[in-house]
């Protein structure tokens, strides 16, 4: 009797502890919530946003938890504790992403048990090449002072395009009189010519593997993109048509040149579409294709990557080739930690052999465009934060000197 009157006893706080996890669940049985979120629409590649959600109903101490698609990044966690919650999340890869699944997490009213549903999350974030300078203004504004002056929209008295004729006044450069028009007159005139005009500008992108290598918390073929749109916007303002070659392993995509703002529609679209590809660039399929597919002497912009002499060689030699009949304009992309890391005194043996490896990629990087230079190629070699300044000043340099 006594035994059994002890087991009872023995029972009594494990029917107590069952009683109470019963009333904590159906106290905080979970009720179906409905989450809502606003739509976020196109991001630059590179760039932050915002993701805005509200749970309903919120309950005490909630968190929530999202698995991020590979071309975003952002917080695993966030608090959920008033209902809503506003998450930053940044854009590191072009395409269409999609969040599938958002996981909630929250403890029962005694904290006994904590309820993890899984809840459909619906939101799709579409990543495109940034153009946020395009749509500043500030490139427009560039080539307009640069190329037409604020006031006049023509670039007259410089370059060999005609323009019209005039009355010759003292003042004016003797060499401009056409003296053929001048008999026939009886008094002297003058021609005036403007700069040149619908040159072919193409730009040739290198998406071969090396191009995925991440720069600046970006691949360098996004960084590529974001420099050669500026730089196709710039021409197209400046009167120039435009094309687009992509290449990889095989020649990808061609676009001829096309004159005006639908020109650059077109360019932004089709970059968007560009994959990261995992192969190995052919520069001599890619090289001789664009060469056949451009007679008419053109603007070359080749952005392009290489590990050192030996992989960069036949890219020196194909590009030579092509520069016998182009202008050509070579885009590399700096790495400001490799720079960084060659200025710091090193702290072992280890670091030691990690600065004398770092120098000699550089130095054979330098070779390389020394050898490109040589072969009249216009190098430009800047940060990825630098390169399009640098390539549209060139790029208005080379039209003002009439060097296509």
């Amino acid at each position: 009797m006594l035994g059994d009157a002890a087991r009872t006893v023995a029972g009594i706080p494990w029917l107590l502890l069952g009683g109470i996890a019963a009333a904590d669940l159906l106290l905080s049985w979970p009720r179906r919530r409905t989450i809502s979120v606003d739509p976020v629409g196109e991001v630059f590649v590179g760039e932050s946003f915002d993701i805005v959600l509200d749970v309903s109903p919120r309950a005490a101490s909630m968190r929530g938890q999202l698995s991020w698609p590979d071309g975003l990044t952002g917080p695993s966690g966030f608090d959920l504790n008033s209902g809503s919650a506003k998450i930053q999340g940044r854009a590191v890869r072009r395409g269409n992403w999609v969040f599938s699944n958002l996981w909630l997490y929250w403890p029962s009213r005694l904290s006994l048990f904590e309820f993890v549903p899984k809840t459909a999350f619906a939101l799709e974030v579409a990543v495109v090449p940034n153009i946020r300078r395009v749509q500043s203004g500030e490139i427009s504004t560039t080539v307009q002072s640069r190329l037409f002056g604020v006031k006049e929209n023509r670039a007259i008295g410089e370059g060999t395009e005609f323009h019209q004729l005039r009355d010759f006044v003292q003042g004016m450069d003797a060499s401009s009189i056409d003296w053929k028009r001048s008999a026939r007159h009886r008094s002297l005139v003058a021609k005036e010519v403007r700069a040149e005009r619908n040159h072919h500008v193409i730009i040739a992108l290198d998406n071969g593997y090396q191009m995925r290598e991440e720069i600046a918390g970006l691949p360098k073929i996004d960084h590529a993109i974001t420099a050669a749109l500026a730089t196709a916007w710039a021409a197209a303002i400046g009167g120039d048509l435009v094309g687009m070659y992509a290449y990889d392993a095989e020649p990808r995509l061609f676009l001829p040149p096309e004159p005006g703002r639908a020109a650059f529609t077109r360019l932004r679209s089709r970059t968007a579409e560009l994959r990261y590809e995992s192969r190995e660039t052919n520069h001599t399929l890619a090289m001789t294709e664009l060469n056949r597919r451009t007679p008419k002497r053109s603007l070359i912009i080749v952005f392009s990557d290489f590990i050192d002499t030996t992989s960069a060689e036949l890219m020196v030699e194909n590009i030579g080739v092509l520069a016998k009949r182009h202008l050509i304009v070579f885009v590399a992309l700096r790495d400001p930690i490799l720079e960084a890391q060659v200025r710091v005194t090193p702290a072992d043996m280890d670091g030691v052999a990690e600065t004398v490896s770092t120098g000699q990629l550089l130095q054979e990087r330098r070779l390389v465009l020394e050898r490109l230079h040589q072969l009249g190629v216009t190098i430009i070699d800047a940060e990825p934060g630098h390169i399009s300044a640098r390539l549209i000043s060139t790029y208005l340099e080379i039209k003002a000197r009439e060097m296509i």
